[in-house]
C-alpha cells in the first residue's frame, strides 16, 4: 500500500459521499440547510462538520467528516491492540448521525473509517472500520427486514461471511451493558479489517457507505407522515436517553475524538437536541411501547 496515495484516495471518496449525504438529507427535509463548520485540531489536521437543525422532518441531523493525525495513537485506539502505543497515526472518517422529528421514524447511524499507525523503520499498520445501525422508537418488522436486507447487500459481493460476522458484531458492540438491552435492532459494525488488501478493504468500506441511504431513506418516506400525538413524542424522548448513555459511556468513536483532543461540538453532535430520563419507569404490558422491548430490543436474525 502506497500510504499517501491510499490516504488521498479514501479521503475523496469520504468527502464525497459527505456531499451526497447531505444533499439526499436537504432534499427529503425540504425546509432546512445543514450549516457548516471548517476546523482545524491544534495537534494535527481538521474537518468539515454539517449539521441541519429543527428541519420539518429531522430535528436534528449532524454529518461529519474529519482527517486528523498526531504524533501518538490515544489510548482508545490502543485498548484493544496495545502493540501499537506508541505510533503516529492518521484517521480519516465520516459520521453521520440522523435524528427525526417524527417518533415513527428511526434514529439512524452511520460511521465509515480508515486508520494508518505508523513507526520509523517500520511498515504502516491500517485497517479500515465502520458501518451503520438503527434504533426505532416504534418497531416495525418490515422497516427492520429491509434496513437488514440492505446491510447484507453491501456485504455479499465483499465476503459470504461479513454479513453474519458484522451483524453478529454490531449486535454486541451497540449493546447497553449497565441497562442490559441493545441500542436498537442493529445492523453492521467492523473494525481492524485489512484481510483483502487495502483494494478490498477500501471496497468494502465503501459499500457500506453507499448502502446507508438506501437502508434509511424508505423507512424516513413511509414513516414520516404517520400521526402522532404527546404520548409518543414522550417516548421518543425518554428511548433517546438510551442513545446518550450508550455514546458517552461505550462509544469508541466518542471517546477517540475526545481522546485525540478532536473538535467537541462536532463529536458530540450524535446526541440529540432534546431527551429525558425518568426513575425507574417501564411501559405497561400490551402497549406499543412494550412491544418494542418484547420483540424489537433482542438481538434476532431478521432474514
Amino acid at each position: 500500500m502506497k500510504t499517501e496515495q491510499s490516504i488521498a484516495a479514501v479521503k475523496n471518496y469520504l468527502l464525497g459521499l459527505q456531499e451526497r449525504i447531505c444533499t439526499a438529507l436537504e432534499t427529503e427535509d425540504a425546509r432546512e440547510k445543514f450549516r457548516e463548520d471548517t476546523w482545524d485540531r491544534p495537534e494535527g489536521g481538521g474537518g468539515r462538520s454539517r449539521v441541519l437543525v429543527d428541519g420539518t422532518v429531522f430535528e436534528q441531523a449532524g454529518v461529519n467528516f474529519s482527517h486528523v493525525h498526531g504524533e501518538r495513537l490515544p489510548p482508545s485506539a490502543t485498548a484493544l491492540r496495545p502493540e501499537l502505543a506508541g505510533r503516529s497515526f492518521q484517521a480519516l472518517g465520516v459520521s453521520l448521525v440522523v435524528h427525526p422529528r417524527n417518533p415513527y421514524v428511526p434514529t439512524a447511524h452511520c460511521n465509515v473509517r480508515f486508520f494508518s499507525a505508523e513507526k520509523a523503520g517500520a511498515e504502516p499498520v491500517w485497517w479500515f472500520g465502520g458501518g451503520f445501525d438503527l434504533t426505532p422508537y416504534y418497531g416495525f418488522e418490515e422497516d427492520c427486514i429491509h434496513w437488514h436486507r440492505t446491510a447484507k447487500a453491501a456485504c455479499d459481493p465483499h465476503g459470504p461471511d461479513y454479513y453474519a460476522r458484522f451483524k453478529k458484531w454490531c449486535d454486541e458492540y451497540f449493546f447497553i451493558k449497565h441497562r442490559g438491552e441493545p441500542r436498537g435492532i442493529g445492523g453492521l459494525f467492523f473494525d481492524d479489517l485489512n484481510e483483502n488488501g487495502f483494494e478490498g478493504g477500501f471496497g468494502f468500506m465503501q459499500s457500506v457507505g453507499d448502502h446507508f441511504l438506501p437502508a434509511y431513506l424508505p423507512l424516513v418516506r413511509k414513516r414520516k407522515t404517520t400521526d402522532y400525538g404527546e404520548r409518543e413524542r414522550d417516548f421518543q424522548l425518554y428511548r433517546r436517553g438510551r442513545y446518550v448513555e450508550f455514546n458517552l459511556v461505550y462509544d469508541r468513536g466518542t471517546l477517540f475524538g475526545l481522546q485525540s483532543g478532536g473538535r467537541a461540538e462536532s463529536i458530540l453532535m450524535s446526541l440529540p437536541p432534546l431527551v429525558k430520563w425518568r426513575y425507574h419507569w417501564a411501559p405497561s404490558a400490551g402497549t406499543p411501547e412494550a412491544r418494542l422491548h418484547e420483540i424489537f430490543l433482542k438481538p434476532r436474525a431478521w432474514i
